[in-house]
């Protein structure tokens, strides 16, 4: 099983809406084949792992077990259902690390497969299995995208100089990791004041890998045209109080700005099966997330320089640390919303 999270993490950044998926078939303790979700809309791990099978150990398959991280499909989407294709190969026996709380599988994939007499185990490393999946069962279950919350301090804690402007604060190794971060998720989020300022690309650039949507929260559409996120280079959605004509270039999403925002976003973007968002800042914004509760994670780039003064970043509650790594002397923490369970 842990074979099948080392495959399943391969797919990182090109599977979703889908979930990461490896699976390892086994024959008298031999792996004969492997194989994982590489591209959404493309075979699921299941038929990877068969079609990898060599044909000197095709016939094997009728008396190997397979194993799985997440419960195979029962149903039609993009492809044919996975426990089928188990059932139609005579597999025997299959262990699966988690089951899937999506409403069209649901423990559907483990009654096709017991109704055609294999023998099923369930929650093998489960916590481990559902923890590589957060984003899907978060969708899924709290009807609302993963929230990564992203932002970079001096060592004194600022994130800006005192009129706002730009500061560099972390060195170039972080700022390439943080373009690994984008191409991880399905979309990436700043306000005004920070798409004003910076005039952010927010693209994966700096690291081969999908760009997300851009989401730019600008009630009265302040930010210049000239700006980059106006380039039509990458798909953009501006939060509106009103809509407006945008000339094709991007598109805009309506919201009640008298209302609580957030809630309304999370909404819209469910509906658009938006899996996942990585908050950029500034510092207001990741401020009302914080508020509102709507955080899963947080990462912290804290760099070596200091500023007099300036914009304070933001305090974050209710937080347990865990992990911590070091890149050229920029230090990054890793945080979890207390009592979040994958």
């Amino acid at each position: 099983m842990q074979r099948c999270l080392q495959l399943a993490a391969m797919g990182a950044g090109q599977v979703a809406p889908n979930p990461m998926v490896g699976a390892v078939l086994v024959h008298q303790h031999r792996i004969i084949g492997e194989g994982y979700h590489r591209q959404y809309g493309q075979a699921h791990a299941e038929v990877n792992c068969i079609n990898s099978v060599p044909e000197e150990d095709r016939a094997l398959i009728p008396f190997a077990t397979m194993y799985v991280s997440l419960e195979p499909c029962a149903h039609h989407g993009k492809t044919p259902p996975c426990a089928d294709l188990i059932v139609s190969h005579k597999i025997p026996e299959v262990v699966i690390g988690c089951v899937d709380t999506f409403s069209a599988v649901a423990g559907k994939g483990i009654e096709k497969l017991q109704k055609a007499g294999i023998k099923v185990h369930t929650g093998i490393l489960e916590q481990a299995c559902r923890d590589i999946n957060r984003r899907f069962f978060t969708f899924h279950e709290e009807k609302r995208p993963y929230i990564v919350l992203k932002w970079a301090q001096t060592a004194n804690g600022f994130m800006a100089a005192a009129d706002g402007a730009p500061f560099r604060i972390s060195n170039d190794y972080s700022n390439r990791l943080v373009h690994q971060w984008r191409s991880e998720e399905m979309s990436i989020l700043v306000g005004t004041r920070t798409a004003i300022t910076d005039n952010p690309r927010l693209n994966t650039r700096l690291w081969p890998g999908k760009d997300p949507l851009r989401l730019v929260i600008d009630r009265e559409l302040k930010v210049p045209r000239t700006h980059h996120l106006w380039d039509g280079a990458v798909p953009t959605i501006f939060i509106t109080a009103e809509a407006a004509d945008t000339h094709g270039l991007t598109e805009t999403m309506q919201a009640d700005f008298r209302h609580n925002l957030l809630p309304q976003l999370m909404e819209m973007l469910h509906h658009r099966q938006i899996q996942s968002i990585l908050v950029e800042g500034g510092s207001y914004v990741l401020q009302r997330f914080m508020e509102a509760g709507l955080w899963d994670e947080a990462r912290i780039i804290t760099g070596t320089a200091t500023l007099p003064t300036g914009v304070q970043a933001p305090a974050l509650p209710n937080a347990t640390l865990v992990h911590t790594t070091y890149l050229a002397g920029d230090r990054i923490d890793y945080f979890r919303r207390t009592g979040i369970v994958a």
